[in-house]
C-alpha cells in the first residue's frame, strides 16, 4: 500500500517542502520549479530517480542540442528541479550545484562515476550514452558525434518528503 505522501502533485509536494523550512530560507516563497524524471522510459525514471534518493546519483547530462527548441532553459547553479518517478509521482528535490558544457568525448571519469549509472565506469557510461542520445535525440540537420555538446550537470539531494516508513526523511 502506498502512503498518500507519495501520491502528491509537483505542486503539493513543493508546498510540503515549502512547510519543511526554517523562516528565512533561500528556498522560502519560490514558485513550483521545474519538475521532470530521468530518461525516455517509466522504468529508467523510477531507477535513476532511486539512485538520487539514495545519494549514489549526483550529476546527469543531456545534449545541449536539446534546449535549442526554447522549450526549457539550460540549467544554471542554483536551480531546483523535483524528481518524478516512472508514473509521475515525486520523488525528491534537488539543486543544480555546477554545470559544463563539454564534447561528448572530454566526459571524465569522475563525471561518469558521479552519475551512478551501470558500473560507474566511463566506458560503460559512453556506451550507454551513446544508445540513448542514439535512441531519443530527433533534432534537425545534426549528427551524432564523439565533439556533440553535452549540458554536464551536478547537483545534489535537497530534500525527501517523509512517509511512514521513513518519518524523518530529509
Amino acid at each position: 500500500m502506498q502512503n498518500k505522501r507519495t501520491l502528491a502533485a509537483p505542486d503539493t509536494f513543493w508546498q510540503e517542502y515549502q512547510h519543511s523550512l526554517p523562516p528565512g530560507h533561500p528556498h522560502a516563497g519560490k514558485p513550483v520549479p521545474l519538475a521532470w524524471g530521468f530518461g525516455d522510459r517509466a522504468e529508467m525514471a523510477d531507477e535513476l530517480g532511486t539512485l538520487v534518493v539514495n545519494g549514489i546519483k549526483t550529476a546527469t547530462c543531456s545534449l545541449l542540442w536539446e534546449y535549442e527548441t526554447g522549450s526549457e532553459p539550460v540549467p544554471q547553479p542554483g536551480d531546483l528541479s523535483i524528481i518524478l518517478d516512472g508514473q509521475g509521482v515525486p520523488m525528491c528535490l534537488i539543486e543544480t550545484v555546477e554545470i559544463q558544457i563539454k564534447p561528448f568525448d572530454q566526459v571524465d571519469a569522475q563525471f561518469a562515476y558521479e552519475e551512478g549509472e551501470d558500473n560507474r565506469t566511463l566506458e560503460n557510461w559512453r556506451k550507454g550514452h551513446w544508445r540513448y542520445f542514439s535512441r531519443t535525440f530527433t533534432g534537425p540537420s545534426r549528427t551524432l558525434s564523439p565533439a556533440m555538446p553535452l549540458v554536464c550537470e551536478r547537483f545534489r539531494l535537497v530534500w525527501i518528503p517523509p512517509t511512514d516508513n521513513n518519518p524523518t526523511a530529509r
